[in-house]
């Protein structure tokens, strides 16, 4: 067909579709009815229109959507560890990241049979030991993604891993041995902090790391430097599409101040926040949704959680539907097929512009007020953590914002006591530390620990 159909019909402007529509609301003020205010500030209207972008922004644009599907594999035992890699490539993993539990573990039996040409594998120790990654085989270093993460453990812990100095002398060594650096930012979204706060503190985290080994990098380091940002996805689908397009647009702005490889890796997770042990098969719909956001987003690899991963033991059941979740939306849904399919949308563009700039403005004040480690240290991002969890605590409570089987229709024949192999709230564990440690916690906790007392 070579005639243009909608040729025919006028084009309307943006201001001619409000008239109408102010014109149906019969009186009602259209920006108080229609138009809605995110927790992060963002406001969303009831419609998006060309006339609005003179100029769609490409910054946040990937090449291809190639994103691959990992699993999470906890490596105590390196040969039991390796078995299950294995296993789990054949069945379509693409990607592994072993979970390092201590230095006894070795890493040419853990990587045994592991085509590295093939198979993106992380490494994240649970422990800071330079001479650890230093006796990796350099033809196994150079194909592993190993990232290091001493300001998590600060922030996870209260502690460093050992002290401050010696933290950060170990760090500039793994760095220089590996070329990566992690950003594990998952701890600020499950803890509860907003899109904003949680990509402002992102970034802040970052520029500590490249103001402390800036010069002791060459600058063929700088610019294969890889960095990755260890992220949780909620359940929020189009500001969580957009909050990713706007990270990576806001590591190209930092990277380039710092003249470091601009572009960055990030592996999503989803969030744990909104998952319940009640109605537990719901998690399968909040996990997949969570994923869509990651890949459309651009997302370079996503780990999917197992729906019952907060109560029970790893299990083979429900690593083997996490994983059919991700291999469903590859190969049956076709989510590698079409490049970038979020770029262009006038919604998701807008979302992006403003959590951008309201994220880049929070980084500036909080560098304008000592950087990220000094607002930690003062207690801070730990305060305004809290203060962010606490509303969409409220607005839970209330109601207002809903997860199903929890605080709406909730199965009240639902029995879980006898099911809990892992203590699914927060633990109490006391001790002396440097900080006030920012602790995860899911918006479900007091509602759950009430109907098991219930039971």
């Amino acid at each position: 067909m070579t005639t243009q159909l909608f040729n025919i019909f006028p084009e309307v402007s943006a201001a001619a579709w409000k008239q109408k529509i102010q014109y149906d609301l019969k009186g009602a003020n259209y920006n108080d009815t229609l138009i809605w205010t995110s927790n992060e500030g963002i406001n969303v209207k009831p419609f998006y229109h060309p006339d609005d972008f003179p100029s769609l922004n490409q910054e946040a644009t990937l090449p291809q959507q190639n994103w691959n599907i990992n699993q999470i594999i906890y490596a105590a035992n390196a040969s039991k560890a390796n078995k299950k890699a294995i296993e789990v490539i054949d069945k379509g993993v693409e990607s592994i990241k072993f979970l390092i539990a201590n230095d006894s573990v070795d890493i040419i039996c853990l990587l045994q049979n592991i085509e590295l040409s093939k198979t993106i594998v992380f490494l994240e120790c649970l422990f800071l030991s330079p001479a650890y990654i230093n006796a990796i085989p350099k033809h196994y270093l150079e194909n592993l993604i190993i990232g290091p993460d001493i300001i998590q453990n600060l922030c996870k812990t209260g502690n460093w891993y050992k002290d401050y100095t010696t933290d950060q002398n170990n760090f500039i060594e793994i760095v220089k041995a590996s070329n990566t650096i992690a950003i594990k930012s998952s701890l600020y979204q499950n803890a509860g902090a907003n899109m904003v706060q949680e990509l402002a503190y992102s970034l802040a985290h970052a520029n500590e790391y490249l103001n402390l080994f800036n010069n002791d990098l060459s600058e063929d380091q700088k610019q294969t430097l890889t960095v990755v940002f260890d992220i949780s996805v909620g359940s929020n689908y189009f500001f969580e599409i957009a909050k990713i397009k706007a990270l990576r647009l806001l590591w190209k702005t930092l990277a380039e101040e710092f003249k470091v490889n601009s572009k960055c890796v990030i592996f999503a997770t989803p969030s744990k926040r909104n998952k319940t042990i009640y109605d537990y098969n719901i998690n399968m719909l909040r996990t997949t949704t969570e994923c869509m956001s990651a890949v459309l987003g651009g997302a370079d690899t996503v780990s999917n959680l197992p729906y019952d991963a907060i109560y029970h033991k790893d299990n083979e059941f429900g690593e083997r539907i996490a994983r059919n979740q991700l291999l469903i939306l590859k190969h049956e849904s076709y989510f590698d097929k079409v490049t970038n399919a979020a770029d262009g949308t006038y919604y998701i563009e807008n979302l992006m512009g403003q959590i951008s700039e309201k994220a880049l403005q929070l980084f500036k004040d909080l560098e304008a007020n000592g950087g990220f480690l000094s607002q930690l240290k003062s207690g801070t991002i730990q305060r305004k953590i809290k203060e962010s969890a606490q509303l969409e605590q409220t607005q839970f409570n209330k109601a207002e914002l809903i997860l199903l089987g929890t605080n709406k229709h909730p199965n009240p024949e639902d029995k879980m006591k006898h099911e809990l192999e892992l203590f699914p709230f927060v633990k109490r564990n006391p001790r002396k530390t440097l900080i006030e440690p920012i602790i995860e916690k899911r918006l479900t906790e007091e509602t759950e620990q009430n109907r098991l007392n219930n039971e």
